[in-house]
Parts: structure tokens; sequence; C-alpha cells
């Protein structure tokens, strides 16, 4: 479980993938396979409340493990979304390199309300 030597780089995959959570566990943005022979480069993460009404919490994290697994660490911890507005969790100006075996959460405070946009680049 290593990053590739990204000075020795074959490939770079721009992506982009939207999630909507629709509940309030812990749902899987991002997640980098062990042994993957990549690193993701990830540099958005754009979480969007859709309720008219009411603002929503928002929790992102990077684990120590892929799919979610192992030991949360707080990018953004239960933040507030205002009720139509957006939150810029990560851009390009503080992205961060997701190396193999890790991975991005976010959960929810209230199911249904939040959309996030992930932009990142699969290095190999």
């Amino acid at each position: 479980m290593a990053a590739p030597n990204i000075v020795d780089v074959t490939t770079i995959t721009g992506k982009s993938a939207t999630i909507a959570l629709s509940t309030t566990n812990a749902t899987t943005l991002v997640s980098n396979a062990a042994s993957s022979g990549k690193v993701f480069k990830i540099n958005m993460i754009q979480v969007a409340n859709v309720d008219g009404l009411n603002a929503a919490d928002v929790t992102v994290d990077m684990h120590s493990a892929a799919a979610g697994g192992g030991t949360a660490y707080s990018l953004v911890a239960t933040a507030s979304v205002p009720a139509d507005s957006s939150l810029i969790a990560l851009d390009k100006s503080t992205a961060i390199y997701l190396e193999e075996d890790k991975s991005i959460t976010a959960t929810a405070g209230t199911a249904n309300d939040l959309e996030v946009i992930v932009s990142y680049e699969e290095i190999s």
C-alpha cells in the first residue's frame, strides 16, 4: 500500500462524482482501493443544501482505509449549510492526495437535504 511515484505518471484522468446524501449514515464519496496503483488528487468537494427552508449539517472525513473504513479524520466537522446554499469543503488551493487504501466520506445531519460534487484526478 503505497502511493505511486507521481513524477513518472503515465495517466491522469479527470473525474467528477455526484452524490445525494439520502441517509444520516456516512456515505463514501471517493475510495482508493488497496493496491490500486493509483493516487487521487482531490481538487474540490462542494456540498449543496437543496432544502429551501432549513439549514443542514454536514461532516466530511478522510478515512485511513478504503470504503469509509479505518479511522476518520475530519476535513469539515458538523458545518451548517444554510438553506439553498453551498459549502466548499475543499478547493484547489487546499487540494489533498488520497493514497491507496484511503477514502473520503460525507455524513448529513438530515437525510435528503444535501448533495455533494467531488472533482478529482486519478493518477497512475
